[in-house]
């Protein structure tokens, strides 16, 4: 790996603790990027932490449900979820795979577990689609794990899920957004550096172990987001006493107007109530 010369690294301007919640038939989550979070972390919309090995909290799933407006990214640890949808398409997510959804103009989906006992761990990522996107066709592709392009250097593993890393390009590619989502394996003391475009919103979730960042200790289960720092163009990323793993997730925001409700997130007041009244009627996907 070819460590880029640094002439100025972002620093964390503050560290966030998730919020304990439920969603679907009653699946335990940590909402990590929270809806009070949209514009600061534009053009991402939402994370949430999954994990745990009590079948209680994750058997029921995801029954069928709507969205329009923006994609879903579900990054499976551990387990197996099938997904199905309304326009035909049909997988299983298991351990290191991925599954990105484009609800587009709407489309009705369920993430249902295919298993009743043992752990269950991920992530969903909503990434915002451009204002004349938001009305696109459904879309939906899985990655396998081993589909998943890696780096190894110095002690680390790199999961390049989407963007690029030391010139290792990753499974997804966007262009108007520009995503980069690496999931980051450090061995203890381990460093890592990821050049990141000074316009780009970027934080990082540290799921297992603990990081510094510049000055800041973060520890597992609390996000970082990293200051837009007029000039900066990396992230150095220095692994603690124990093995890490962390996402760093970036993006070039959209700079336009968001509006949700619920499972759907347009630009408009206006656009909502058609989601509305098209999902009611039946005319998604």
């Amino acid at each position: 790996m070819n460590t880029p010369t640094v002439s100025k690294a972002r620093h964390v301007e503050r560290l966030v603790t998730g919020q304990a919640t439920s969603d679907g038939a009653g699946v335990k989550l940590t909402r990590v990027l929270t809806q009070p979070l949209q514009r600061r972390l534009d053009p991402f919309l939402m994370l949430d932490a999954f994990g745990t090995d009590n079948p209680d909290d994750y058997i029921g799933g995801f029954p069928d449900h709507p969205h329009r407006g923006f994609e879903t990214v579900t990054y499976m640890i551990a387990g197996r979820m099938r997904h199905r949808d309304s326009a035909g398409h049909e997988g299983l997510l298991s351990n290191g795979g991925v599954q990105w959804m484009t609800a587009g103009r709407g489309i009705v989906h369920s993430e249902l577990p295919e298993q009743e006992e043992g752990r269950m761990e991920g992530f969903q990522l909503w990434l915002n689609l451009p204002a004349d996107q938001k009305m696109r066709e459904p879309g939906y592709r899985d990655i396998a794990s081993s589909a998943i392009p890696e780096l190894h250097a110095d002690g680390a593993r790199v999961r390049v899920i989407a963007g690029e890393s030391h010139g290792v390009i990753g499974a997804m590619q966007r262009e108007v957004t520009e995503p980069l989502y690496l999931d980051i394996h450090l061995q203890p003391g381990a460093r890592f550096e990821q050049p990141l475009p000074p316009e780009h919103n970027a934080f990082v979730y540290v799921y297992r172990g603990g990081l510094h960042i510049g000055d800041t200790e973060v520890p597992a289960q609390r996000m970082a987001i990293l200051a837009n720092t007029p000039g900066s163009d990396t992230v150095q990323l220095q692994a603690g006493d124990t093995p890490t793993r962390a996402l760093l997730i970036a993006g070039r925001p959209l700079n336009q107007p968001i509006a949700q409700y619920g499972p759907f997130v347009m630009t408009s007041n206006e656009e909502i109530f058609q989601a509305v009244e098209d999902f009611r009627a039946g005319r998604f996907a």
